[in-house]
């Protein structure tokens, strides 16, 4: 992929998407961004946003949920899924910000990552989102379309990342993750993508199989 191309992908995405920094996870501070990306796992962003305003009244900071009853908080999260991990890693994430930050979620990524259920993606919402640290988030949509737009060859979420630090100017960083979720939900799908309806076919290296937009 040359830089000229990855340009030119740039410039559609921002034509069709612009570039306003719009996370799609409602939320007032850190902790809150957390907690709703640690639901969001295996989970729609609109199941997480319509539960997490009880939630957030519920529980309105990381003391209340470091307290919390691991069963009581796994039944106020279960329309999420997978409610008994997410609620275990909720719990000691917030004790663990309790204990050794003083209930401020930090910004450093090395000190992120050392939170239960905290890896790089959730690390770079926050650093991203929260903090204004350019960051690259690499979720489904991200590792997948950057693939197939022939950005990054590798497959590796971590691998996917650092190479999209090189190829993409940091001014759209964040961008990326924002634009490829909306262009991912809407065009570029898993498993039926809609190559007739798609503004970047052309840069698609999945074109001439079964993905050809149709004449």
């Amino acid at each position: 992929m040359t830089a000229k191309r990855t340009k030119e992908i740039i410039e559609l995405l921002d034509e069709h998407y612009g570039t306003a920094m719009a996370v799609y996870l409602h939320h007032q501070d850190a902790g809150q961004l957390l907690i709703a990306t640690i639901l969001s796992a295996q989970c729609t962003d609109a199941r997480v946003n319509s539960l997490t305003p009880d939630l957030f009244r519920k529980y309105p900071d990381m003391e209340a949920f470091a307290a919390a009853d691991l069963k009581e908080l796994e039944q106020d999260i279960r329309p999420t899924g997978f409610y008994h991990n997410k609620a275990k890693n909720i719990i000691a994430a917030a004790q663990k910000i309790v204990k050794d930050y003083g209930g401020k979620v930090p910004s450093d990524i090395d000190e992120l990552v050392k939170i239960p259920g905290v890896g790089r993606k959730t690390a770079n919402v926050i650093r991203g989102n929260i903090y204004d640290e350019p960051s690259i988030v690499v979720d489904t949509h991200v590792k997948r379309i950057s693939w197939r737009l022939n950005v990054t060859d590798e497959k590796d979420p971590e691998k996917v990342e650092f190479d999209l630090m090189k190829k993409l100017p940091k001014d759209h960083w964040i961008l990326w993750n924002l634009q490829i979720i909306a262009f991912g939900r809407a065009i570029c799908k898993a498993q039926h993508p809609l190559c007739d309806q798609c503004f970047l076919v052309k840069y698609c290296r999945e074109e001439h199989k079964n993905f050809r937009a149709k004449p």
